[in-house]
């Protein structure tokens, strides 16, 4: 019988962490969770059954006994996306991550991974971050290391670039990265996965509207939208792997002035996904094509929950809870589980695998 490693959930979202690290089958078990959108709170405690804190992370003032925490303080503050924050809640985001910090030191877990965008890393707070694993008493006992990963390399149909950090209670040094296990740097060459690998099997003329329930019993976030007519043949004029560049191309009373008047710029909005390649980073708002390449490969319409939730490596039976916006979000805001799963695997292996030795 594997022996149970209890794991607390910070800032976890509907679970993506958790259910990767659940996934490894190494014993990790969700025993506590901070969240506090209430929707993917109950997500989180209904596909999990722990605990859950459904509230600012600032009211919890004392932790269970855990042999590992992860998570990943918000992003918003340092994303390009967050740029029309006011300064003041740039800032109180940027902060959060110091009662990530409060937590280790007050349960002192054999093990902790913080998840977030690639520009936290490069941010004044990551710096003072890593001062404080260098310098402070508590938090030096802990080697770490960190690195940008592409979810893609880790199973997950996404090209999705996240900022991770391991940090090893005892460990002088973690190596890095985790070893890869899809793609060119992986080692038996297992190759990405696709759309096709993922969503193919769905259905490319989606029939509801609202989220729903299957005929096995299971959640149905199979969605169509209702586009108006301009929107279909928009849609229409763009081939496999376009954008509005093919629009404009194809079909220019089409346009509208912002990109008409825009001829250069990102090249991803109102962008067609290819069936035989990993997807584009999924974000909160993938059913609007208008927001980036988000188009299906071959049917004229957005990807749906479903298919966005698949392209994240969610399996059909994760239960979301909400609405078709709160669940959106919870789609686009989670670590894709199956990055997780390989984190959970590298860290098993240099921390409960083998003992560790501390250092005194």
């Amino acid at each position: 019988m594997t022996e149970q490693i209890r794991t607390i959930d910070l800032f976890a979202g509907a679970g993506g962490l958790a259910l990767g690290f659940q996934q490894a089958e190494l014993g990790y078990e969700p025993i506590f969770a901070v969240e506090i959108e209430p929707a993917a709170a109950r997500t989180f405690k209904l596909n999990f059954d722990c605990r859950v804190h459904d509230g600012p992370i600032e009211q919890v003032h004392d932790y269970p006994p855990a042999e590992i925490i992860i998570g990943g303080p918000p992003c918003q503050g340092f994303s390009p996306l967050g740029r029309d924050r006011d300064d003041e809640s740039r800032a109180q985001l940027n902060e959060l991550w110091q009662h990530y910090l409060k937590a280790v030191r007050q349960v002192r877990p054999k093990a902790f991974v913080i998840e977030n965008v690639p520009e936290f890393q490069k941010s004044a707070q990551f710096a003072k971050l890593l001062e404080l694993l260098d310098t402070d008493e508590e938090l030096k006992e802990y080697g770490y290391n960190y690195g940008v990963l592409n979810a893609a390399d880790y199973g997950v149909a996404q090209r999705r670039r996240r900022g991770i950090l391991v940090a090893i209670r005892g460990l002088k040094e973690v190596p890095w990265p985790p070893p890869p296990t899809h793609g060119p740097e992986s080692q038996d060459g297992t190759p990405y996965a696709t759309l096709r690998d993922v969503i193919a099997d769905l259905s490319p003329t989606p029939e509801i509207t609202e989220i729903g329930t299957r005929p096995d019993g299971g959640q149905d976030l199979h969605i169509r939208r209702n586009p108006t007519q301009k929107s279909l043949e928009r849609y229409r004029a763009i081939p496999e792997g376009g954008n509005r560049f093919d629009l404009a191309r194809n079909r220019p009373d089409l346009l509208p002035n912002c990109w008409a008047n825009k001829p250069t710029g990102t090249t991803d909005v109102m962008g067609r996904l290819w069936w035989d390649r990993p997807g584009f980073t999924i974000r909160t708002e993938f059913y609007k094509p208008e927001k980036g390449r988000y188009l299906h490969p071959t049917a004229d319409r957005p990807i749906t929950h479903r298919e966005a939730a698949r392209i994240q490596s969610f399996p059909d039976d994760f239960v979301f809870e909400g609405s078709k916006i709160e669940v959106a979000r919870q789609i686009g805001n989670a670590v894709p589980p199956n990055l997780a799963k390989a984190l959970a695997e590298f860290v098993y292996r240099l921390a409960f695998a083998t003992p560790v030795t501390e250092e005194a």
